[in-house]
């Protein structure tokens, strides 16, 4: 069966790899689309994400949906055949992250694709991967694969959301208008936002972010531009540069909360910390998410709006292309991997 490895920094190979056996408590699924993720990007592109470097070949990504085809023994769950998402996170539930009910922090999980660990936690960009049966979410009627890819980076959306607290009638700021970005403004939305105005510096990128719902949509390196706020209830950073931060801060009226998603570089990064002290500033991270995910997938089937940012499905065959395309924000949102094609 295909698969997509990354062996090192610019190394990106599809090579056929041994098709899996479930074991006790697992399901073996049959990929359909997989989404490229930032994170994966990064691995191609830099050998690493933050911290955590390649030490090993590794099974990319973590966004994955397909079909159940059988179980391990003593395993059960969705019906042979059941169309589902996959949960990427295992956390260990008995750290006290996740004893606290934080279990997206907790300190000894294991995530599809990730280095985090050695030996790594191979991912599910292959035709054909085993995962924990509790990982397993059947669809909701009417949602079909191809939307449902969306469902973890909306997981994720949908976590800083929520890290941001009540946004019903409130005027909310997303910089960074990636994939991550377009999926926080529709997900500030669905959750009551009156006004999202979205920042980026790429003309494309803000037409998705209108596509997904923002209200307002305004060009990062241009102060003269009139979609600028003169301030907002509350700002999601998305961007991952401490530039975004910096505008966030400035931004974000007294008392207001900004919430940082955007992974920043590895490092000590300049920003306005002051504003935090004067203007009494809440400022809260967003790590992943949990119960979100289920969350996601029913969201997903009310709302077409998410079709529109799938900007292209390619062959597996194709994954450097494919890489190549999403790592291009000026002609790609989220870019598809498909294993049957």
């Amino acid at each position: 069966m295909l698969g997509c490895v990354i062996h090192g920094q610019g190394d990106l190979r599809t090579e056929e790899l041994p098709a899996p056996t479930p074991g006790p408590g697992q399901a073996l699924v049959a990929v359909r689309y997989g989404g490229v993720c930032g994170s994966d990007l990064h691995y191609w592109r830099h050998g690493g994400v933050g911290d955590f470097r390649l030490r090993e070949p590794m099974v990319l990504g973590h966004e994955v949906v397909g079909t159940v085809v059988s179980y391990g023994d003593g395993a059960s769950g969705p019906v042979v055949g059941t169309a589902v998402a996959v949960h990427p996170a295992t956390p260990c539930g008995v750290c006290p992250e996740c004893a606290d009910g934080r279990r997206n922090v907790c300190r000894d999980t294991r995530y599809l694709g990730s280095a985090a660990r050695f030996p790594h936690v191979q991912g599910g960009f292959a035709a054909q991967v085993v995962v924990p049966t509790e990982q397993l979410r059947p669809l909701p009627a009417g949602l079909e694969l191809r939307r449902a890819a969306l469902a973890e980076p909306l997981s994720v959306a949908l976590h800083a959301v929520r890290r941001a607290g009540d946004l019903r009638g409130r005027h909310v700021l997303v910089t960074g208008a990636g994939p991550i970005g377009c999926l926080v403004v529709a997900a500030a939305k669905a959750a009551g936002a009156d006004h999202v105005t979205a920042t980026d510096l790429l003309p494309e990128a803000l037409r998705y972010a209108s596509a997904a719902g923002a209200d307002t949509v305004v060009r990062a390196d241009d102060p003269s531009d009139a979609g600028w706020p003169s301030e907002v209830d509350t700002a999601v950073e998305a961007s991952g540069v401490a530039a975004g931060l910096d505008t966030c801060l400035r931004l974000v009226r007294r008392g207001g909360v900004v919430v940082q998603l955007g992974m920043l570089p590895s490092g000590q990064s300049p920003f306005a910390g002051n504003l935090v002290v004067s203007r009494e500033i809440e400022l809260r991270g967003a790590f992943r998410f949990d119960g979100e995910f289920d969350e996601a997938l029913e969201l997903l089937a009310a709302e077409p709006v998410f079709d529109g940012l799938v900007s292209a499905v390619v062959p597996v065959a194709e994954a450097e292309a494919a890489f190549a395309l999403a790592a291009d924000r000026s002609r790609s949102c989220k870019v598809l991997l498909d294993f049957e094609a």
